[in-house]
């Protein structure tokens, strides 16, 4: 027998994948609030990527208590937002996760940040609606939190 209140709790805790496009994550992340969001660019299939996530949740977990937003921005296809909702599920990812559809990366990455050549994980931190560090790269934890510690500071 399926216990319907459990049921209706974990699908109450599910974060739906949300498509948007660039401007839409701009809106998101560009705000006079003094959180830091710290935007980490991905996709299921990049095994460095998966493998750094928790990384991302520990660090979230950390400074839960201070001014931290970690966003996930998947870059695998739009057509692919099943199997991106699928992984956030099978992983209860709690952090908000995002489907950029932002058309011709040749374009989209550089309006990111210049410097960056496309390869992903890539991170970017915005505190006060600006761009405060654009890392291409995988993190350890070390320095994931030691960047999050500057930037709050």
């Amino acid at each position: 027998m399926i216990n319907i209140l459990a049921l209706s709790v974990a699908l109450l805790t599910l974060q739906p994948i949300r498509v948007i496009d660039l401007s839409g994550l701009y809106s998101q992340i560009i705000q006079s609030d003094d959180t830091l969001y710290v935007v980490n660019f991905w996709a299921t299939w990049c095994k460095p990527c998966v493998e750094e996530m928790p990384y991302f949740f520990a660090a979230a977990d950390k400074f839960s208590n201070q001014k931290v937003k970690v966003i996930f921005v998947s870059l695998n296809s739009v057509k692919e937002k099943n199997t991106v909702q699928k992984f956030v599920n099978d992983r209860n990812i709690q952090q908000e996760v995002l489907l950029l559809n932002a058309g011709n990366p040749n374009v989209w990455i550089n309006e990111i940040d210049s410097s960056w050549s496309g390869a992903i994980p890539a991170t970017m931190f915005y505190k006060n609606g600006k761009k405060e560090l654009f890392y291409e790269g995988e993190f350890t934890p070390q320095q994931l939190d030691s960047i999050i510690q500057s930037k709050i500071n």
